[in-house]
C-alpha cells in the first residue's frame, strides 16, 4: 500500500527512508466499499486521501438532485476538496468510491506537523495542491473553449481506462453533457474510423 505512495513522492522530491517512515507513521490506511462516502456535503474535509487502489469521484448535487462530477481519482493520485481542506470549512461536495478502494489518509494536523519536521513534504503537498488547481483551471478552459467532442477526446487522453471502470452517465456528467450526447459523439468517432 505504501509503495505506491513512495513511488509517487519520489517523482516529486528526494526523500530518505527515515523521512518516509515519519510520513507513514502519520498516515491512516482506510478501505472504502463501492458507493461508500469519504466526504459528504456539509462536512469539513479533514484529510488528504492518496488512492493506492480503486477509483473515487468528487461531485456536487444541485437543487434538483442532479450530480455534477468535478473530478475522478484513480490509483496513484490524491483526492481532496482543496478549498474545504485548506480553510477547514464545510464543503458542498461529496467524495465517494466508485469501486472498492484502499486509501492512505493524512489529516490536516498530520500534514501541518510533517511540514515542520520534513520541510520538503510541504513543498510536495503544495505541488500536489497546485496540480489540482491547474487541472481545475484547465477544465474550466475546456468548458469555455473546447467542443464536446474535444472534451471527450481530452478525457480519453487523460483517463484512457476509465470507460471500463465508470458508468457512461458519470463520464457524461464530468464532461458536462447528457449521456445521449456522449453516445452520439462516440458513435460519430467510431464511424469515422
Amino acid at each position: 500500500m505504501f509503495e505506491i505512495l513512495r513511488a509517487h513522492v519520489l517523482k516529486h522530491l528526494e526523500m530518505s527512508d527515515e523521512d518516509f517512515i515519519a510520513v507513514t507513521a502519520l498516515i491512516v490506511p482506510k478501505k472504502l466499499r463501492k458507493r461508500q462516502y469519504l466526504l459528504q456535503a456539509g462536512d469539513v474535509c479533514r484529510s488528504l486521501a492518496f488512492i493506492s487502489k480503486g477509483c473515487l469521484r468528487l461531485y456536487s448535487i444541485d437543487e434538483v438532485g442532479g450530480e455534477h462530477i468535478l473530478r475522478f481519482g484513480i490509483e496513484g493520485s490524491w483526492m481532496v476538496d482543496v478549498e474545504s481542506f485548506k480553510a477547514q470549512k464545510a464543503t458542498n461536495c461529496n467524495i465517494d468510491a466508485l469501486e472498492n478502494s484502499e486509501l492512505l489518509l493524512m489529516s490536516y494536523e498530520a500534514w501541518d506537523r510533517l511540514s515542520v519536521i520534513i520541510p520538503a513534504w510541504e513543498h510536495y503537498i503544495r505541488d500536489i495542491l497546485a496540480e489540482e488547481y491547474n487541472a481545475a483551471l484547465a477544465r474550466i478552459s475546456d468548458f469555455m473553449e473546447a467542443s464536446a467532442e474535444e472534451r471527450y477526446l481530452h478525457f480519453l487522453a487523460v483517463y484512457p481506462d476509465l470507460f471500463q471502470r465508470v458508468p457512461l452517465y458519470q463520464i457524461a456528467s464530468y464532461l458536462g453533457m447528457t449521456p445521449q450526447s456522449l453516445s452520439r459523439i462516440r458513435k460519430e468517432l467510431s464511424d469515422r474510423k
